[in-house]
């Protein structure tokens, strides 16, 4: 069972209304499935059924009862997909008061846009991202030497649970591909009506190109032919859809410090591979320095979720093209890293960012020290 699942059945029990977000694949149907059965008269509802969506899109509580008989514990998966979601759960929430309830989703358009004002107290919001160095080593009891021959896989193919249970690399390379295809930005296409579904493919591999250095909306419309308005709403809804995040520049000086500028990644390594079509052994690529950046930073956003940090996440660049990668900063505590591929590459905090943040804390991430920075 995922690291998350005990906080997920602290919340359960609670009664709040429990949400688990997450990309398409990453083991949300079955973490619910799971939790499920630890509890008696559960009842498991897929959304993506005609019968069970209309039924809860009419709202009417005297068929929702007869439905769900005695029933304590209600699972709702891919809840995205039934209109007016946030008003359905208030409805369920208020007229039966002895439920509890658990819902996922793959996307973030119809439940945080609809769900929280209605939801306003009643509700824990969660976050399942494709499995952590850390879990996979707890479920197979892998040595640290063990962990060190994995790395370059983790790096060229990823970390969902298919791709890490799969044995051959053509069988890897075959899943991750399966996984970057359309199915994976199935809400986008389904739930905003898009256009021009091979301008977002498109924008999917300017940015899987990209990755480790600063994006501009207006450089990738000019690429692209199209708007930066355009290119603005198309990343926002990757976002919302978990493909991608971005780091914003972290400045308090404007003078020597860029301020408005931004960094994306991608939540899984061997997604942007796929986008690419480079699944080449490390020693032939000439992107490992991003890749490596990439993989970090999630692995290290994954460790910080499972014990519970918070911070707030940038990068730094001044305007004399130092920088440094990424940065969190937590309870008024700055903590910066830099990623390097090749340890023999010594590395130091750039003077302007320690003279500017005396109190910070600098570590340079390589895959001799990696480890302990994502393992407990």
């Amino acid at each position: 069972m995922r690291k998350i699942s005990k906080q997920i059945i602290k919340a359960i029990e609670s009664r709040k209304i429990t949400i688990l977000y997450g990309p398409r694949q990453v083991g949300k149907t079955t973490l619910m499935k799971s939790i499920a059965n630890r509890f008696e008269n559960s009842l498991f509802l897929n959304a993506e059924i005609p019968s069970v969506k209309n039924l809860l899109e009419t709202k009417n509580p005297e068929k929702i009862s007869s439905y769900l008989g005695k029933s304590k514990h209600i699972f709702i998966d891919e809840a995205q997909t039934i209109s007016e979601i946030g008003l359905v759960l208030k409805i369920l929430y208020d007229t039966f008061p002895d439920i509890h309830i658990m819902v996922t989703g793959s996307s973030s358009f119809e439940l945080s846009s609809k769900i929280h004002e209605p939801l306003t107290g009643r509700n824990r919001t969660f976050f399942l991202p494709p499995l952590s160095i850390e879990e996979w080593q707890n479920e197979k009891k892998y040595s640290r030497f063990e962990m060190d021959n994995l790395l370059e896989n983790f790096l060229r193919f990823g970390m969902y649970p298919e791709i890490l249970s799969t044995s051959s690399n053509s069988e890897k390379k075959d899943a991750i591909i399966q996984i970057s295809s359309d199915y994976l930005y199935k809400d986008i296409l389904q739930f905003q009506n898009l256009k021009n579904p091979k301008l977002l493919r498109k924008l999917l591999q300017a940015l899987a190109l990209q990755i480790g250095s600063e994006v501009s909306f207006h450089e990738l419309s000019q690429l692209l032919k199209t708007s930066s308005a355009t290119i603005e709403h198309y990343i926002d809804l990757l976002e919302k859809s978990f493909i991608i995040f971005s780091l914003p520049a972290y400045s308090t000086n404007p003078r020597k410090e860029i301020a408005k500028k931004q960094k994306i990644y991608f939540y899984d390594v061997g997604v942007r591979n796929a986008i690419i079509e480079n699944f080449q052994n490390l020693d032939l690529r000439n992107d490992i320095g991003g890749l490596w950046e990439n993989f970090c930073i999630v692995e290290q956003r994954k460790f910080s979720e499972r014990i519970g940090k918070q911070g707030l996440e940038f990068f730094w660049r001044s305007y004399s093209q130092r920088e440094v990668d990424y940065i969190v900063i937590e309870n008024q505590k700055m903590d910066a890293f830099e990623y390097k591929w090749n340890v023999q590459k010594k590395v130091k905090a750039p003077k302007l960012f320690s003279d500017l943040y005396p109190n910070s804390t600098f570590s340079v991430l390589s895959p001799e020290n990696f480890w302990e920075w994502v393992l407990a």
